[in-house]
């Protein structure tokens, strides 16, 4: 009885403590901080669980010793092999459970808050809570999924909580294009869950006498990139047939993802890529070097 009430008052702290922390994430502006809350409340979430099933266990251990039954060979010879039966047979699934969800937390795969995404099972949501068996995830139509930890073999992860998209735009005219993208922003659906930031042109470069070439980049909730890919790209299109004067478009706008610190790693790995290889200079090798060659090549 002790045992069960230190687990619930330790539940209820550590529970309290979890909602600060979330708090706290929420409340700040940085990232980085950010981040370190929500790992904090993913490992409080996890101590909550691993207090709980210790304290479990230490009263189950306590009763045991305290009963006849606990100091009879016979029945704990039998209770033993029960015990074996039942951890093979139903336990096991549990274990492959808790193994994954360790492995995955001691590699830091996502957190609470953090957006994934699930290719087997299909899930697609905010992490709400992560134990050591399963993870909690809230679905963007509101649904909570649990998902058991052995079963997710791959996630996608987005610390951000938003999918930066560009469109890259051709035009005749800089003015009259920063016009039509106004229009467009006027038009396309903004909110907490569809487009977080309206369309900002970032890039304007003149490619060629009246060819310039312009890139906007908006933030969307993620499920919600069809808003720039598909909506905000026919606005455009379908706005500009629609000008007095000529078409701005000089060819169909296309969409890319444009995620910043991706394209730092692929910056560096395209830098790494173009160094030149250092060859050999057999001229440089000093006559003992080239004569212990030969002696080593004599021998094979």
């Amino acid at each position: 009885l002790v045992a069960f009430a230190i687990g619930a008052v330790s539940g209820f702290i550590l529970r309290k403590v979890s909602r600060f922390l979330r708090h706290r994430a929420d409340a700040s502006a940085d990232l980085m901080t950010v981040h370190f809350f929500r790992h904090l409340e993913t490992w409080t979430i996890l101590l909550i669980t691993i207090v709980q099933v210790l304290l479990y266990g230490f009263a189950f251990y306590i009763w045991w010793s305290s009963t006849p039954v606990g100091h009879s060979s016979g029945a704990l010879i039998t209770a033993g092999a029960f015990a074996a039966i039942i951890i093979g047979s139903a336990i096991g699934p549990l274990m492959r459970d808790v193994m994954s969800g360790a492995s995955m937390m001691a590699e830091n795969w996502y957190g609470v808050g953090d957006l994934i995404s699930i290719d087997a099972p299909k899930v697609q949501g905010v992490v709400e809570s992560v134990s050591l068996r399963s993870t909690r995830v809230r679905g963007l139509n509101g649904q909570t999924i649990w998902v058991a930890n052995s079963s997710i073999s791959a996630v996608n992860v987005s610390h951000r909580g938003t999918s930066s998209i560009a469109i890259e735009l051709f035009v005749n005219d800089v003015d009259g294009a920063e016009d039509l993208v106004e229009e467009v922003n006027k038009l396309l659906p903004t909110g907490t869950a569809l487009l977080n930031q309206t369309l900002k042109i970032t890039n304007v470069e003149e490619r060629a006498e009246d060819v310039w070439h312009m890139t906007l980049i908006g933030e969307t909730a993620p499920g919600r990139d069809w808003i720039v890919q598909e909506t905000a790209i026919e606005l455009l299109k379908k706005l500009d047939e629609t000008q007095e004067n000529d078409a701005l478009l000089l060819a169909d706008p296309v969409s890319r993802y444009a995620d910043p610190e991706t394209e730092k790693q692929f910056s560096r790995a395209v830098r790494n890529a173009k160094k030149p290889h250092r060859k050999f200079d057999y001229r440089k090798l000093t006559k003992k070097q080239i004569q212990d060659a030969k002696e080593e090549a004599q021998k094979k």
